[in-house]
């Protein structure tokens, strides 16, 4: 008899490994900004068959430029637009000389709906934009001025979680910021999004066997992840526990990983003040030793 088909390959870590992303092109809609630091377009590119949509910031001069995507956490989708409270963040990267590429996700409007268990597909989308600036970075078109060989991740919250399934299944990037980082442990997340949702989100249809959710969950597979990392958490988070953050740092250092860790005293889920300049301040740095800074 031949084997059973397994019902969560779709989703394992490995089951994401062993599949092909980037097909179709990124394309430029339409500019949204210029100033003296940067271009901003509103790009699309596909992503399994759905258009998801997203901004661009592109330094002025000639590049090659290193690359930073930069992912977002939970809004609401009904409150969501495009430049959302990331784009501060990434105006900072790009103003530092770096390349920035920011997804809505699909499902986070004007990107297409389409499936997200366990938050996987926002992983597929980021995999496939990362598969996108490797075909397209350097080539004549949207990408001329970004560098495939250098690409970071900045991740927040949701985005810092996708972050972690990115990371255990690709190769391909050279540094990650998690920043108030969801965790690589669906079972943790998903007690979490209940609680925080009064159960409103994060239901399951049906519960996926405990082992099934190991092979899902990136927690499992920090072996793979080839890129240094950076983690920062403040200990007033009331959205994201920070032991969360503390648990990734020390399974990372027990592996032999370039990690660093930051814990905030006072900073919230987001941070303010002194807090978000000293952090900002931390991930320009980290980029410019990891990715080789900003600039051409």
């Amino acid at each position: 008899p031949s084997p059973t088909p397994d019902p969560y390959a779709q989703w394992t870590v490995e089951g994401l490994a062993a599949r092909a992303y980037g097909d179709g092109e990124l394309q430029v809609e339409e500019v949204l900004a210029v100033s003296s630091a940067f271009t901003r377009t509103l790009i699309t590119y596909p992503s399994d068959g759905l258009t998801i949509y997203g901004f661009m910031n592109v330094p002025q001069g000639e590049g090659p430029f290193p690359v930073v995507l930069v992912l977002h956490g939970y809004v609401d989708p009904a409150r969501y637009n495009t430049l959302t409270y990331t784009t501060g963040y990434a105006d900072a990267l790009a103003r530092a000389g770096y390349l920035v590429i920011h997804p809505n996700f699909r499902n986070w409007p004007p990107s297409d709906s389409g499936p997200e268990d366990y938050r996987v597909g926002q992983a597929v989308d980021v995999l496939h934009l990362l598969a996108l600036v490797q075909k397209m970075g350097g080539q004549p078109g949207p990408l001329a001025q970004a560098d495939p060989e250098r690409i970071g991740l900045w991740g927040h919250s949701m985005g810092g979680g996708i972050s972690q399934r990115v990371l255990a299944v690709s190769d391909d990037v050279d540094a990650a910021v998690l920043y108030g980082s969801m965790s690589g442990d669906e079972a943790l997340n998903h007690e979490r999004i209940l609680w925080f949702t009064n159960g409103a989100r994060g239901l399951w249809d049906e519960a996926p066997p405990d082992e099934a959710l190991q092979r899902i969950s990136p927690i499992n597979y920090l072996e793979r992840v080839a890129a240094a990392v950076s983690i920062h958490h403040g200990d007033q988070d009331d959205q994201v526990p920070l032991a969360w953050s503390e648990d990734l740092c020390a399974r990372l250092q027990a592996l032999g990983k370039p990690v660093e860790c930051f814990t905030y005293p006072g900073q919230p889920h987001t941070f303010v003040g002194e807090g978000n300049q000293l952090f900002m301040q931390r991930v320009r740095d980290f980029f410019g030793r990891t990715l080789g800074g900003g600039g051409g």
